[in-house]
């Protein structure tokens, strides 16, 4: 408790105690380890997770940087040679060695993810250009409106067993969508015949402190009904002045073998986000005299009383059946809720360079939720023709979402005063006792999907099939205004042409078309037509060490039609909201390399290096907001030998520059972030088979950098360096 520390301890020397504390404890458990070895007499080795019957696309157990399969492209388990589009698993043993505790820190080291952090709760994904829209989880699609986060980017991945990311249009799966990624969220399920448990504790600069527990077991005597627990609690400050998160994850699952092909799984999650002092919105760019600003890296703009919390829950049931002519049925529903109570205070202006004076404030009050009902049915399995062997996939899905978010204004404002002396001292307003609609809307869509992969020759597949769906949305923007009925049915093509060159390389081709309605306004209050165009991939793949290393590299074009672009200096009318305006003919071309996988004995590798421009009709950059180039390095070794215990990583997350064009006190103005890289390291020791000590540190070298520079014609920085020292369990 924070109250407990001795007065007039400095932050700084709390963060040495606390580090010193952990060091020291560390220590102890280390010599009672090694004792422990040396007295049992026995030479300690790695862990070997036991599991039960569990599909081939699982990872966790693995220790592998890359999937056996993945069905994330077209809904049948296919390698990743086999899937002719670009596809990055993240799999559990990378999120562990990364130490990743977000959504966003896992994009943040995909390949060909950029991530913009708006402020302390917000952050948004893009690829090729465009932002994703596109998510699910466990197949399942959902999407959600960034300006009314309901922690979607901070959920937390302890309790997935990987996270599979499809660059480019995912149509297929997905139905409506930008043509930039799907990501696809999957469970962890109750695989294990026996007893485990997987505990750790973490401790870490700014006060950051975690434990979590992973418990499986089997519920009978035949280990044909398995129950898991997950559950983590995090307390943490920040970089930012101020700022507190407390995080609660829980996730239960219960999978049942009815008989020897049936299996029923029944699982409950829920994620509790409660921050103190968020931040809404970035710092100013310019001084009143149009001279650019410097502030420190800790400055927060949130108000004492800021707050944006959020809860994630959501339920689900899957049944499975297998026949004894491998073909399999599957059926899921799910039902999740996302709540957000964000009390937000909002800085707007140039301060002057002498008194400070000149910024005004904004108080608002936002809380509501978001639910989505889903139901999704598929068979999939292989037939033969004409003496061949071919696999098909058909299914049906639905799903139901409704979101209902109010605003509260508040009843006076206080004036800024001197943004100089600037500490979150902010009183709180007295709020309305009446609140009014900030954006309410109704959005039904159903899919009927099937895919061939047909065995055309032994070096030749072709991949053909698409998606039938019908979009209806009803929607009103804030205060009753602005009400968007929108209905259209749409077929989203696809189809994916393979060739073997030999047993290691795979040449491929594969095109996808693209539909997406919007929610973007533009200077008028209208809406933007729906985004719409054709996306087309080429490349090779190769597979090496009998699947355990992958490498692949493609080009790409992408057309579309009606992409939203921010129409600098124009507010949607009647709302603080920016407008949008519709580019026409545009067009984004660009290349992905992948690599990823195990090099050899003890050295797992994940890197990708992807690029792309894109321009509009009549040739003008767009997008320019988002980096053109990025590289994602990542790599761990076992050390040999009489070292084995000892586990060494890092790598590297650069991007190029990017600009936008702000409003500023001299008018519209290009500001931007040149080309930047963030270094990250681990080291992890095993003691014994059961215990293991990480150490991560992220941004090694301190780097200073915008997290987002120009959106609402303000600034955000990024987090400086960071440490954090883990003891983890496992039996």
């Amino acid at each position: 408790m924070q109250d407990q520390w001795p007065v007039g301890l400095t932050a700084a020397a709390r963060t040495q105690f606390v580090l010193r504390r952990t060091c020291g404890l560390l220590f102890l458990a280390f010599a009672s380890a090694a004792a422990s070895a040396q007295q049992s007499g026995v030479a300690t080795l790695p862990s070997v997770q036991v599991v039960g019957e569990s599909d081939s696309t699982t990872t966790e157990g693995t220790g592998s940087y890359t999937p056996r399969a993945t069905s994330a492209s077209t809904g049948l388990p296919l390698t990743l040679r086999e899937t002719p589009q670009s596809v990055t698993v993240v799999t559990r043993q990378r999120m562990e060695d990364e130490d990743m505790r977000s959504l966003a820190d896992v994009m943040a080291s995909t390949p060909g993810i950029s991530v913009q952090t708006y402020d302390s709760e917000r952050s948004s994904f893009s690829s090729r250009g465009f932002s994703v829209s596109n998510y699910m989880y466990d197949g399942m699609p959902t999407s959600f409106d960034v300006g009314y986060a309901a922690g979607e980017s901070s959920i937390d991945p302890i309790i997935y067993d990987r996270i599979e990311v499809v660059r480019g249009a995912t149509g297929l799966m997905t139905g409506a969508g930008n043509p930039s990624a799907s990501i696809n969220l999957v469970r962890k399920h109750a695989i294990s015949r026996e007893f485990k448990a997987d505990v750790s504790v973490s401790a870490g600069n700014w006060d950051t402190y975690r434990g979590s527990v992973d418990l499986s077991t089997p519920l009978n005597t035949e280990g044909s009904v398995r129950g898991r627990i997950v559950s983590a609690y995090q307390d943490n400050h920040s970089y930012l002045d101020g700022y507190q998160n407390r995080k609660k994850i829980f996730y239960g699952v219960v999978d049942a073998d009815l008989t020897s092909r049936t299996t029923l799984s029944i699982g409950f999650n829920y994620q509790n986000n409660d921050p103190q002092r968020s931040s809404w919105g970035g710092f100013p760019l310019w001084y009143a005299d149009g001279g650019r600003t410097d502030w420190r890296r800790s400055l927060n703009t949130g108000a004492d009383w800021s707050s944006w919390g959020s809860t994630t829950q959501g339920g689900f049931a899957t049944l499975e059946h297998r026949f004894d002519n491998e073909w399999k049925v599957e059926a899921a529903v799910s039902h999740s809720k996302h709540e957000m109570d964000g009390k937000l205070l909002y800085l707007y202006g140039w301060p002057d360079r002498e008194t400070g004076l000149g910024m005004g404030a904004s108080p608002a009050w936002y809380l509501g939720d978001r639910k989505q009902n889903s139901l999704d049915v598929k068979a999939s399995g292989p037939f033969t023709l004409f003496g061949r062997r071919h696999e098909a996939v058909v299914g049906a899905s639905l799903n139901r979402q409704y979101a209902d978010f109010d605003y509260r204004a508040a009843m006076s404002t206080t004036p800024v005063g001197n943004f100089m002396n600037w500490d979150g001292s902010y009183p709180e307003p007295d709020w309305s006792d009446t609140s009014v609609t900030a954006s309410r809307y109704t959005t039904k869509q159903t899919g009927w999907y099937g895919a061939l992969r047909l065995n055309l020759a032994d070096p030749l597949k072709l991949i053909v099939g698409g998606r039938y769906s019908t979009w209806k949305t009803d929607s009103v923007g804030f205060d009753g205004g602005s009400r968007m009925a929108f209905e259209k049915n749409e077929f989203t093509p696809y189809a994916g042409l393979l060739y073997d060159i030999n047993e290691t390389y795979t040449a491929y081709v594969s095109y996808t078309g693209i539909f997406n309605p919007q929610s973007y306004q533009d200077r008028n209050g209208g809406w933007l037509d729906p985004l719409d165009g054709k996306a087309y991939e080429a490349g090779i793949k190769g597979e090496f060490l009998e699947g355990r290393l992958n490498a692949s590299a493609a080009v790409f074009q992408v057309e579309q039609d009606n992409v939203a672009q921010i129409d600098p200096g124009y507010m949607v009318p009647g709302t603080i909201n920016q407008a949008y305006s519709a580019a026409q003919g545009t067009r984004s071309r660009g290349f992905d390399l992948e690599v990823s996988g195990e090099v050899s004995p003890g050295w797992n590798l994940a890197a990708g290096w992807s690029h792309w421009t894109a321009r509009d009709g009549q040739g003008n950059a767009i997008q320019t907001d988002q980096p053109r180039s990025l590289v994602r390095v990542f790599t761990t070794y076992q050390l040999p030998g009489d070292w084995n215990r000892l586990t060494v990583g890092g790598g590297v997350n650069w991007q190029s520059g990017v600009y936008s064009i702000g409003s500023g006190p001299n008018g519209d103005e290009r500001v931007g972030q040149g080309s930047y890289a963030i270094t990250n390291l681990m080291a992890r020791y095993r003691f014994n088979r059961n215990l293991t000590a990480q150490l991560n540190v992220n941004n090694l070298f301190d780097r200073k950098y915008y997290s987002q520079v120009g959106f609402y014609s303000q600034g955000a920085w990024g987090a400086g360096r960071s440490a954090v020292l883990t003891m983890r369990y496992q039996y």
